[in-house]
């Protein structure tokens, strides 16, 4: 009975030490399976190339941050960069993915856009502010949404081949920025939203330098008739087309700037209605009907003049001469090329327009 015990002992031995041999080489392997995997992707990675630190790389960690919202938690647990514009604090943070462009670069291009927004409105529209950038394949600056049920948030999605040259060519930072100037409304108002972000993001670059006169009027010239109404349309409350929302949104700037303008012997204009309501409290963050915002841009001017304009295209396919609008404000196209006329009839309005606030 003896030697069976201790045949069965001496094996069982003889197991646990293999098991454990076992044990311990796999370890080793994967140890050094992970020197070397961390080794070749350090080695690996372009000198301005960069691998957001926030966490690994996997699809389910990137996809929560490309949902149709703003994904406001999973911002919150990324690290930050503070950047100080004027009266706001915009706190920045990049999503999982490769970007070509540094961090530094990309905090460059979001402050100098936000310093675009805050000069024409003189100051930024709200005091604190999310910035989620999100890597996207290939090249430039992609799309962008403007949030603020949860506090005012832009979120923009970034080509991963993007370079310098395209950062200074976006303009959807900026417009996405502006969209924070004004309160949310009902959806059918939508418009006025997408108008505004047209019509200011032109403007407020052309203030700041970024673009000439000239060249804001041969985008308008070009793509404004995309806003008038078509044969079935009905005015830009009814009919929300890509068209009507966006273009008709702008025409309503401008005709509205317009009218301001004139209403006041030229003194005022739509970018001190728009002040005037970021004063009044209105921004993104608040829920306001579109009676209270009408009440308080004409407020700030002591005019009717957006109210009026309200009434006149909201249910009607109002369809203006957008031709003798250009000749009145003296701007024509020659040759290809955008020629001004000073001695136009409205020729002080338009360049009153793109003098910045504080030159007039």
């Amino acid at each position: 009975m003896i030697k069976p015990v201790s045949q069965f002992l001496h094996i069982s031995n003889l197991l646990v030490s293999r098991v454990a041999l076992l044990y311990f080489k796999t370890l080793f392997i994967n140890a050094l399976s992970c020197f070397f995997l961390f080794f070749s992707i350090l080695s690996s990675q372009p000198a301005q190339s960069q691998l957001n630190k926030q966490s690994i790389i996997d699809p389910a960690n990137q996809a929560k941050f490309r949902t149709s919202h703003m994904p406001y938690t999973a911002f919150d647990k990324l690290n930050h960069t503070i950047l100080k514009i004027d009266n706001a604090t915009l706190k920045v943070g990049f999503a999982p993915g490769k970007l070509d462009l540094s961090n530094q670069q990309i905090l460059n291009w979001i402050t100098n856009s936000a310093e675009v927004v805050s000069k024409y409105y003189g100051q930024f529209p709200v005091n604190d502010a999310r910035v989620l950038i999100v890597p996207a394949q290939g090249k430039g600056v992609k799309t962008g949404q403007a949030f603020g049920y949860r506090g005012a948030a832009i979120r923009v999605f970034v080509g991963e081949k993007s370079d310098l040259n395209d950062l200074k060519k976006d303009w959807i930072a900026i417009h996405e920025m502006i969209h924070l100037a004004l309160p949310n409304t009902h959806q059918r108002h939508l418009w006025l939203a997408e108008g505004l972000s047209v019509y200011v993001e032109s403007i407020s670059r052309a203030q700041a330098g970024q673009l000439s006169e000239a060249f804001v009027w041969n985008g308008f010239m070009k793509s404004m008739p995309f806003g008038l109404p078509k044969e079935g349309d009905k005015g830009l409350d009814y009919t929300h087309t890509w068209g009507r929302t966006y273009w008709g949104g702008a025409i309503f700037c401008l005709l509205a700037d317009i009218e301001i303008r004139q209403q006041t012997n030229n003194k005022m204009g739509l970018q001190d209605a728009l002040i005037g309501l970021i004063k009044k409290g209105g921004n993104n963050e608040r829920i306001w009907s579109i009676s209270e915002i009408l009440e308080a841009t004409d407020y700030a001017t002591g005019k009717k003049a957006v109210y009026e304009q309200y009434m006149k295209m909201y249910n009607t396919p109002m369809k203006p001469d957008l031709e003798k609008i250009w000749k009145d404000l003296g701007v024509t196209k020659l040759n290809g090329k955008i020629v001004l006329d000073n001695n136009a009839p409205l020729a002080k309005i338009r360049q009153a327009i793109f003098t910045p606030r504080n030159n007039q």
